[in-house]
């Protein structure tokens, strides 16, 4: 079991997704890196941000209802007698 939730997954997600837009547009952005902290990433850290983004996507669907469930929604139809 993940020490986060789904809503802390997808918070991380969205950082790096920030991240890797800013760094394509100018080269550098600088992240909280929690605790208080902050991170300069730059245009040579991209593939690091991409990994991020790898790592916190597979924890977002590992943590996701529907995905735990067996990976498909189901949609159930009640026909009126």
């Amino acid at each position: 079991m993940a020490g986060y939730t789904l809503e802390q997954a997808q918070a991380q997600l969205d950082a790096y997704l920030d991240a890797s837009i800013a760094i394509s547009r100018k080269q550098s952005y600088e992240i909280d890196a929690g605790s208080g902290g902050r991170r300069m990433l730059k245009y040579a850290d991209l593939e690091q941000v991409r990994e991020m983004i790898k790592f916190w996507r597979g924890e977002v669907a590992t943590l996701t209802p529907s995905t735990v469930a067996g990976g498909r929604s189901r949609t159930r139809y009640i026909v009126p007698e």
